[in-house]
């Protein structure tokens, strides 16, 4: 009886788990890099606080210092490129420090926004997890 309760628990998480990954679009560092290195035409969201911002961000990155993207005033640091991103159609790469929380919020803000999140990625595992230092 057991290990048929413990079946049906994985089962369950088996068809959960991917579900609730799937809300978000990810980007891998490794193809992040690649995009990089290919000069894809691209808007670069980074929320990181304003010292982590400094010590370390990709070239062309859009300064919001938004992180996590939660409160009220958080969210009104974001305002301030919605025009732009809408403006465009290239793809959109959410940077934050460990690419969890903070980036979901923004994500989830820019929907709200009417961005289409076909067009919004969040950079796997944020700035602590980017392997290529040399590119920052």
């Amino acid at each position: 009886m057991k290990n048929l309760v413990c079946l049906l628990i994985a089962s369950m998480l088996a068809f959960v788990v991917p579900a609730v990954a799937a809300d978000y679009n990810y980007v891998a560092p490794g193809q992040f890099k690649q995009w990089l290195e290919s000069g894809k035409a691209m808007n670069i969201v980074d929320i990181q606080v304003p010292a982590q911002f400094q010590k370390h961000h990709f070239k062309g990155s859009l300064e919001t210092n938004a992180f996590p993207a939660k409160s009220t005033e958080e969210k009104q640091k974001l305002d301030k490129i919605i025009p732009l991103l809408a403006a465009g159609k290239s793809d959109i790469v959410v940077v934050c420090p460990r690419g969890g929380g903070g980036a979901k919020n923004t994500y989830e803000y820019l929907k709200e926004k009417g961005i289409s999140d076909k067009r919004i990625f969040i950079l796997k595992d944020g700035m602590q997890g980017w392997p290529y230092k040399e590119m920052l």
